[in-house]
């Protein structure tokens, strides 16, 4: 019995809960489709335009993020190039900008005035700037460009702070440094760290420098003269010949007292070749006279030698007939002698 009354108490306890399961499942049910029913209006339906990029948007960089270098060059004519390059200075410290350089060049009988400029405006002002510069004299060339640097920018910008986040981690690890080999460590980590970064720095500021102002090259000449058509009678053709003439003494005269170092020079050279030369012709002339000295002595001394041995022979030749006659002339005393002393 006890059995069976646990039964059924089980059976009656499952019958409750699944009756109470579905009542929750059918309102859930129920408020689920009401609340769909009532968000459901409010979707809007699709678009044609639907993933396209916002106006403005380039791809992740909007116009305003753009980072430019503009640069560019302007050729101006005016009657006083030296005045409308005053007015041009005026005009670029009008409009917040500075002068870099300039650099004029007066009039002269043989040039005519010029100036040259290199400014620095605003970017933003860069072609207001330029509109108002034909207020100065008529120009006659303009040419700008620019270059996106946006990506260069953004890559120093990446560098600078992920340097930055180093070197105050390093500073941390000195601050906590337990021996001198971590402390030393570090500071050597640190000072290239921050000597990077300080470089990095410094790139950047040059290069925002050059997003904000643009560079322009303003060059301002005179206005283009009509060529002279010569003299257009006998009295100008004198003038003209008189000037040619004047104007070609002047340059001979200049031509010579160019010419003269060099004359002395050349000068100089032959009279130190002439001399060598004429050290190497007595020189062989001096070999020359030797060798035939030297023989006319010999010859001379053969011919004395010579003498000297004809001499002597003719002395012996004489000294030999000498006593050749005193010998006959005894003989013939002899002979005589005898043939007396027979006729005695």
């Amino acid at each position: 019995m006890r059995k069976l009354a646990v039964l059924v108490i089980g059976l009656l306890g499952v019958t409750l809960l699944v009756g109470c399961g579905d009542e929750k499942g059918g309102d859930s049910t129920g408020s689920g489709r009401s609340n769909m029913a009532t968000i459901a209006p409010m979707a809007p339906p699709p678009s044609l335009r639907e993933g396209s990029p916002a106006k403005g948007d380039t791809g992740g960089n909007t116009v305003e993020s753009r980072k430019e270098v503009i640069t560019g060059s302007v050729d101006i004519t005016a009657g006083d190039p030296i005045k409308a390059a005053g007015q041009v200075t005026d005009r670029v410290r009008e409009v917040g900008g500075r002068v870099d350089s300039r650099t004029e060049q007066p009039g002269t009988d043989d040039t005519d005035p010029e100036a040259t400029l290199t400014v620095r405006v605003p970017a933003d002002k860069t072609d207001k700037f330029i509109d108002g510069l034909s207020g100065v004299g008529r120009v006659t060339r303009i040419s700008t460009n620019r270059d996106d640097v946006t990506m260069q920018w953004e890559d120093l910008d990446a560098r600078i702070k992920a340097l930055q986040a180093s070197v105050d981690r390093l500073r941390a690890l000195i601050a906590g440094a337990t021996n001198t080999a971590d402390l030393i460590a570090a500071e050597q980590a640190l000072s290239n760290r921050q000597g990077e970064l300080d470089s990095l720095t410094a790139q950047k500021r040059h290069l925002d420098d050059q997003v904000a102002l643009s560079t322009l090259t303003i060059e301002i000449t005179t206005e283009d003269k009509k060529s002279d058509a010569g003299p257009s009678n006998f009295w100008d053709g004198i003038v003209s010949g008189w000037h040619s003439l004047v104007d070609w003494l002047k340059d001979a005269v200049v031509f010579t007292g160019k010419a003269i170092p060099w004359l002395g020079f050349v000068v100089a050279i032959g009279a130190v070749v002439w001399g060598v030369v004429r050290g190497v012709r007595r020189a062989r002339k001096g070999g020359a006279a030797s060798p035939e000295s030297t023989g006319g002595s010999d010859a001379s001394a053969a011919l004395v030698r010579a003498g000297a041995t004809a001499a002597e022979g003719a002395d012996a030749g004489m000294s030999a007939g000498t006593g050749a006659g005193a010998d006959t002339a005894k003989g013939t005393d002899k002979a005589k002698g005898t043939d007396t002393a027979k006729g005695h």
